[in-house]
């Protein structure tokens, strides 16, 4: 089913790191044509170089609407059309509400909330034109059950399930696909963690995932036949006690 996805044309939300970057790279090997997206144009530029002349490379801040508008009118001008938005830029705030920074709270609101309406309202023109497209969003374990050492991103993360949810009932008669990745713990930036030893240690250990599994993850949700949608998939680490 994997071969269904050649030449199909991405868009990856946070692809200079973490679980962006590992699904660009799985899904570069599939042969798929990609624009990624991030703030950090350096960091893009060497992964867009690294996975070859296919890789568009698109700075963008999904907290800004000019920077969304040209990351889709980029990849309709280079490529023709955009058949997957994986909807992945995030941002993670623990703490205690007492103890916590409100701006903060706002900024983090702004990427995982704001940030994923953007990139979806940039990119439904173009897919129900051609009525046919694939939105994936990256949520997590903390969007399905109430996580009391992060209620800031825990309710982040529940906003991106209704709205996973509902968007795919608005755009399921125009042939458009729309689900959720709802990963455990995934050691990587995000958290803090570069250290590949200690990564390594943790999952075998089955305390932990790498971000590589949870690409693997997505291409199984983009793989499926048309007429199968997988609205959420749920995922954790063995031994994570949740």
């Amino acid at each position: 089913m994997q071969d269904a996805l050649a030449g199909k044309v991405v868009i990856v939300t946070g692809a200079s790191s973490g679980i962006g970057a590992a699904t660009a790279r799985t899904l570069a090997r599939l042969g798929c044509r990609l624009t990624l997206a991030a703030r950090s144009a350096e960091k893009l530029a060497a992964l867009a170089e690294e996975l070859g002349p296919e890789a568009l490379a698109v700075p963008t801040d999904v907290t800004v609407g000019s920077d969304v508008a040209r990351m889709a009118a980029r990849t309709l001008e280079r490529f023709g059309r955009i058949d997957v938005l994986l909807a992945n830029a995030g941002i993670y705030i623990p703490g205690q509400m007492a103890e916590g920074d409100p701006d903060a709270w706002a900024q983090l609101i702004d990427i995982n909330v704001t940030g994923v309406l953007r990139c979806i309202h940039a990119v439904l023109p173009a897919m129900m034109a051609q009525k046919s497209g694939d939105i994936l969003i990256t949520s997590s374990i903390s969007g399905v059950v109430d996580i009391p050492w992060e209620p800031v991103y825990s309710a982040s993360k529940h906003a991106v399930q209704g709205i996973a949810h509902t968007v795919r009932r608005q755009v399921a008669a125009s042939g458009i696909r729309v689900g959720a990745i709802c990963p455990g713990i995934v050691l990587n930036e995000l958290w803090g963690q570069t250290d590949v030893v200690h990564i390594e240690q943790r999952v075998q250990e089955r305390a932990a995932l790498r971000s590589d599994d949870v690409a693997r993850a997505i291409v199984f949700m983009l793989s499926q036949p048309l007429h199968v949608c997988i609205r959420d998939l749920v995922m954790l680490p063995q031994g994570q006690d949740i």
